[in-house]
């Protein structure tokens, strides 16, 4: 049987669940205990995995030839199986950056687009430290899925069929993506800009609550410049989907972020203690920082 936290004190962050945000979403009624769906825009499902506290969020984006598949999660559940429940179209995967939690199922896709940089190459190879420690009690809320090999967890190697670079377009026939570099959170960090229809899917670039910003391989530079470059596309945005929590989100953020990161890289507000990282608290998101 698959081991259970439900006997366990929730965590602080499972105690706010469910979202309220997910109230006014079209959830798509699937047999699956581990995902949840909504259709967030025509042609867009959002694959929400609320029993881990990265809750992270996935996007399989259809066009008229083709689907993608905007990262594949924690690897925790088949996320091939659910998206080939939703759509009989051929699908690939990109990734919005190589953090485990991102790339968990890569290794079941055969078509794989990945920015051209080391770390993505670094990544690829799989590792297991970062995703056992997924795992810890805190960071479950409820069962892990049924015949889940928790001692076996790890982020697999995968193998990147299609590099990637800044500007280029992915054309799924009817609608095309095009790639934005956001270096920061980390060198691969991507965005993906749906201009004419006014989507911006923004990976760990943006998203309501802690930003982490934390790692070793975070350059706050280049994440200024990032955000910044985010805030003047034309044309703007109409909303913005983002990869953590909830994932909607008001464009209008993106130039409150730049604000709030110059407030915080000039010493004007005072950060608070968790974790052993200074978080930076602001109306809708904080900075989690070392």
């Amino acid at each position: 049987m698959a081991p259970s936290t439900a006997s366990l004190e929730k965590p602080e962050w499972c105690r706010s669940l469910p979202r309220p945000e997910y109230k006014t979403l079209e959830r798509i009624a699937l047999p699956d205990r581990w995902f949840e769906v909504y259709k967030v825009r025509p042609g867009i499902f959002a694959i929400y995995e609320p029993h881990q506290s990265e809750e992270i969020i996935s996007y399989l984006i259809l066009g008229n030839e083709q689907a993608l598949l905007f990262d594949t999660g924690m690897g925790i559940a088949n996320i091939k199986a659910l998206a080939e429940r939703l759509t009989k179209l051929p699908i690939s995967v990109l990734n919005s950056h190589t953090h485990n939690d991102h790339v968990g199922d890569n290794w079941r896709f055969n078509h794989i687009y990945g920015m051209d940089t080391e770390f993505t190459r670094s990544n690829a190879k799989g590792s297991r430290e970062d995703a056992q420690a997924e795992l810890a009690p805190r960071e479950l809320c409820g069962e892990l899925p049924r015949g889940f090999d928790r001692a076996g967890y790890a982020t697999k190697p995968f193998h990147v069929s299609h590099w990637l670079h800044d500007g280029d377009t992915i054309d799924l026939g009817g609608r095309k993506l095009q790639i934005l570099a956001t270096p920061g959170h980390t060198p691969d960090s991507i965005a993906l800009f749906d201009k004419e229809n006014g989507v911006l899917f923004t990976g760990d670039t943006f998203y309501p609550g802690p930003i982490f910003l934390y790692r070793p391989e975070t350059d706050l530079d280049a994440y200024v410049t990032s955000v910044q470059k985010l805030t003047k596309l034309t044309p703007q945005p109409e909303i913005l989907l983002t990869s953590h929590n909830i994932p909607t989100a008001d464009p209008d953020v993106l130039v409150h972020v730049v604000e709030a990161m110059r407030l915080v890289r000039s010493n004007q507000v005072s950060a608070v203690e968790k974790s052993g990282k200074r978080e930076y608290m602001f109306k809708g998101f904080s900075f989690r920082m070392r």
